[in-house]
């Protein structure tokens, strides 16, 4: 026999509580997707490939865009280590770039947001400094998206790269 309250209400846990947290949280999960996609701004991104063979690490990187491209390095003085202030420098060849932005995403775990816009100091040439943030794992795997805002809309690429743990 279950027991009842004055005004009717079973006693104990009812499963409409429990779908009800299932409902609020699975909606909560949800609006933190989208808002993550809406700050990030990706909806009108035209992503192209990178050049194969990049190390970050050691060289500077290059995407085509056609007849344009771009080159994208990280003064690290070897390997990238996290929490290090990281100078950026991309330069923009064959299309007029009024804004450029990087970003450090995590490739394999959501690392929360690293979006730094850097400085033009010279036509196509933007510097800025950057960080990627530190991680459990000996060995973070990251994306460094470049992003380049022209009169044709936003244009991006991608560098991946590893940050071992010290």
């Amino acid at each position: 026999m279950k027991k009842t309250t004055s005004s009717g209400y079973f006693l104990g846990f009812p499963l409409l509580n429990v779908l009800i947290l299932i409902t609020a949280i699975a909606l909560m999960v949800c609006l933190g997707y989208g808002l993550n996609s809406w700050l990030r701004g990706e909806e009108n991104i035209r992503w192209v490939a990178p050049d194969p063979g990049c190390d970050l690490h050691a060289a500077t990187c290059h995407a085509s865009l056609g007849d344009a491209g771009f080159t994208f390095s990280v003064d690290a003085d070897g390997a990238i280590e996290a929490l290090t202030a990281l100078p950026l420098e991309v330069k923009v060849e064959g299309v007029e770039a009024s804004q450029v932005s990087v970003e450090f995403v995590g490739r394999d775990m959501e690392m929360g947001l690293h979006r730094f816009t850097l400085v033009a100091t010279a036509p196509g040439h933007f510097n800025g400094q950057g960080q990627v943030g530190l991680c459990t794992q000996r060995v973070m795997p990251w994306r460094a998206r470049v992003i380049l805002s022209t009169p044709e809309g936003k244009i991006g690429s991608w560098f991946d790269f590893d940050v071992t743990r010290s």
